[in-house]
């Protein structure tokens, strides 16, 4: 058996995975990384029903980054106030 070319078909599902990841997975994994959760997460906005889970995950969980913040406020005494 030899190589064989690339068909129509195979060409159409490799630019779907091309575009399923420039414009699903890419900016998904962006707002997770950037919110302090492994940026791999955005790789399950693609599956159907797990993807309306995760945006209610991001919408309603302290994210990583904000409690962050929070402790290193409350670590550090705020500014002196001028009169």
């Amino acid at each position: 058996m030899g190589l064989r070319s690339i068909g129509l078909p195979e060409l159409i599902v490799i630019v779907g995975f091309i575009v399923c990841f420039f414009f699903i997975i890419w900016p998904f994994w962006r707002i997770f990384s950037k919110a302090g959760y492994p940026g791999v997460m955005g790789i399950m906005m693609v599956i159907p029903v797990l993807n309306l889970i995760m945006v209610c995950f991001l919408a309603f969980s302290e994210w990583p980054v904000l409690k962050e913040l929070k402790e290193l406020r409350q670590r550090v005494p705020p500014p002196p106030q001028q009169a």
